[in-house]
């Protein structure tokens, strides 16, 4: 089985790479539909090859002992450099084994979604041809192929190469719709916000290597890294415990690629590009890669209790604020972007109390009813003609059945209703909180708890928010007319002669919802069955081996959670399910039985309404203190490198024209003077003595005879 690992990040690849650089040439021999029809067989077929090999892997991991659930193959050696060896090579413990399940499976449903959405996205709003259909499985099979190499590497460079993979990947897909600015400019932000992250990743990564490295261990190897970790527990770098500068640095790379306080801003941003996308992003591949990194060096970070004190202490503010945001939220995306952000808070709360198969675990039921979630909203968003609004929306349960139920199962997961997913992977990281101990601050766990707990009610409140405006009451408005299939907010309507939309309101030309095709309403159904058993499968147990050496990472199992009902586990759990009952219960009397509380509520606490809709002013604390000041260092750089620089140069090169000029001067003048008077004179002479020769033998024999006689003369007279 170990030699096949690597056909799993292949298969994506040789997808991305066939439709990169045939998918316009076989849409031109086969005509539109049958062009796209292979497209998409070679899209979502490689992402079904890579699913069927990683679900026969964890497989064969089951029928090992625990104690050999480890396949590892190696395709070449990358870097062999004195005692430092770098292979690609492929790593399958039960740990990658969960992730290339999320990422293959999820994945291979969100490629099979986006056949149906993307199908007919073929011109933008002004009418120009987008490349999009090959062109967009191209970069979505490359995402996935990236997310791959960045789960199963066996060493951290090559951990590395995945982790640039996909952010370059989320860059090409966020702005998929580029000749829309804001969708450009939404795809730099995540690029260069990703940047600052990476910057602190390529740090920890070079520290760890130093580090280890003073012990005569260079190695990239995590396995090795894992074995000589003890030898940084007396090193330090800067003053600094080395285990803790390394895990400070590499967290903040994973802040950046899982949207973590400070750099989350560019997530709910991300939205910008079509929705399959932003459910791969947000349920199967990048957000998850930092929580995957910290579960990987688990390692590292048992060592500095420091640092996991501050992933705790992050992922925990950052659980609040999103979900605090998202209350007062009106575009259905904005609202599960804010949920992830959220969602990825409890994740880290779990990394930071050394609940790393807690965290995994929720990572994994996530993605399940996350990728639910907005694929459900693209189902939405498809039959409401490209509106996202969710005060235009209202009844739509009528008309999206299939849609309707399966958000339901994803909505009562997410809030954390047993017996569904989310209730177990959630109250794990929750009963984790409150029972690991603290040796820094005594009382944070009891205060992590109790944040988490409220989080989680807010999290009931606004998902059931988006619920009852979405599917409940009466349709508030008619569907916009398509542009040809999948629509994004007011990018793909065309306008009439009159200048409105081209939506007809006469009751004979009434356009109502409609459910979607089956290729996007069959991955709804499959992610909904995964988001009611997930929470079954026994992930605690079979990470175990992964993070036994782990200090507080051992499992508690949902199972054992649940089976204690006398103890306080099963308290703290009932006050968590009670808090998510409470939140749906208070969304329900505000959103349907008192509509127009809301509103009432709203404009009585305006400047608290106002502070949260418009995100704490956080993009905007950031343009006016980051992007402001950097736009003015950029231009006094610019004026800097014309006047100082430039000038400088331009300056020498005026001296040395002038120099030049005056050697110019002095060569024509004097050296080519002299030249010329020598040549002159040389004529002149010779122009003269020219007129010697007459060509008479009389003159000449004249001549002879007169120097004869001078010669005589001479010698007779000296």
């Amino acid at each position: 089985m170990r030699h096949l690992i690597w056909i799993i990040p292949l298969m994506p690849l040789l997808g991305a790479l066939v439709n990169g650089l045939l998918g316009s040439r076989l849409l031109k021999q086969l005509g539109e539909k049958q062009g796209k029809l292979v497209i998409s067989w070679i899209a979502c077929g490689t992402m079904f090859v890579s699913f069927l090999i990683s679900f026969f892997s964890f497989i064969n991991l089951l029928l090992r002992a625990p104690e050999e659930r480890v396949l590892v193959h190696t395709v070449y050696t990358w870097l062999h450099i004195g005692n430092l060896k770098a292979e690609v090579s492929f790593l399958v413990d039960p740990l990658s084994c969960i992730m290339i399940l999320v990422v293959t499976g999820v994945g291979f449903l969100i490629h099979l979604y986006s056949v149906g959405y993307m199908w007919h996205d073929e011109h933008d709003e002004q009418g120009h041809p987008y490349p999009s259909y090959w062109r967009y499985f191209s970069y979505l099979n490359l995402f996935a192929f990236s997310m791959l190499v960045l789960v199963l590497a066996d060493n951290i460079l090559l951990m590395f190469v995945g982790w640039e993979g996909v952010g370059l990947c989320s860059y090409l897909l966020i702005s998929f719709w580029y000749r829309k600015p804001a969708n450009a400019v939404a795809g730099m932000k995540a690029f260069v916000v990703n940047r600052i992250g990476d910057f602190g990743f390529l740090v920890g990564i070079f520290a760890l290597f130093w580090a280890l490295g003073g012990h005569g261990v260079w190695t990239v190897n995590f396995r090795e890294m894992a074995a000589n970790a003890h030898l940084l527990a007396d090193e330090t770098i800067l003053g600094i415990q080395a285990a803790t500068f390394i895990t400070l640095f590499l967290f903040l790379g994973a802040t950046g690629k899982s949207a973590q306080v400070p750099l989350y801003v560019w997530l709910p941003d991300a939205m910008a590009g079509p929705t399959p996308v932003s459910a791969l992003i947000h349920a199967a591949t990048m957000v998850t890669a930092g929580v995957y990194m910290i579960g990987r060096l688990n390692f590292l970070y048992s060592m500095a209790p420091f640092t996991l004190t501050v992933v705790a202490l992050i992922g925990t503010l950052t659980a609040l604020l999103a979900a605090t945001i998202g209350l007062a939220q009106n575009d259905i995306k904005r609202v599960l972007a804010y949920s992830t952000v959220s969602q990825l808070g409890y994740m880290f709360l779990g990394m930071g109390v050394a609940a790393y198969t807690a965290g995994i675990f929720h990572l994994m039921t996530h993605a399940f009813f996350k990728a639910l979630l907005f694929l459900g909203s693209g189902s939405v968003i498809h039959a409401m003609g490209g509106k996202q609004d969710m005060r235009e929306m209202g009844g739509l349960r009528n008309y999206l059945p299939i849609t309707f139920w399966t958000f339901i199962v994803a909505w009562l997961a997410i809030s954390g209703i047993p017996p569904l997913a989310g209730f177990y992977s959630k109250d794990e990281i929750l009963v984790s909180a409150f029972s690991h101990p603290n040796p820094i601050f005594p009382f944070l766990p009891k205060l992590l708890w109790l944040a988490g707990t409220i989080g989680a009610g807010l999290t009931a409140f606004y998902m059931s928010r988006l619920v009852f405006m979405t599917f409940f009451g009466e349709l508030r408005s008619e569907p916009g007319e398509p542009h040809g299939g999948p629509l994004e907010p007011e990018s793909h309507e065309e306008e009439d002669a009159h200048g409105g939309p081209k939506i007809h309101a006469a009751p004979r030309h009434r356009r109502d919802p409609h459910e979607s095709p089956w290729t996007m309403t069959y991955p709804l159904l499959a992610l909904a069955v995964f988001s009611v058993i997930g929470g079954w499968f026994g992930v605690p147990e079979f990470l175990a081996p992964v993070f036994a050496g782990a200090h507080g990472g051992a499992p508690h199992a949902a199972a054992q959670t649940v089976e204690h009902s006398a103890g306080p586990e099963m308290a703290l759990m009932a006050i968590s399910v009670v808090m998510g009952l409470v939140g749906i219960a208070a969304a329900a009397f505000l959103y349907l039985i008192r509509p127009e509380l809301p509103g009432r509520l709203s404009a009585r606490f305006s400047m608290l309404y106002d502070l949260i809709l418009n995100k704490y002013y956080v993009d905007e604390i950031y343009e006016a203190v980051f992007v402001k000041g950097l736009l003015r260092l950029n231009a006094a750089s610019a004026r800097f490198d014309l006047r100082v620089i430039d000038g400088i140069v331009n300056g020498t090169a005026r001296i040395t024209a002038a120099f030049s000029a005056f050697n110019g001067w002095l060569d024509n003048t004097f050296v080519d003077g002299l030249v010329n008077a020598v040549a002159s004179g040389t004529l002149l002479s010779g122009s003269r003595l020219r007129k010697i020769q007459t060509g008479q033998v009389q003159s000449y024999l004249f001549a002879v005879l007169g120097g004869v006689v001078v010669i005589i003369l001479i010698r007779t007279f000296i």
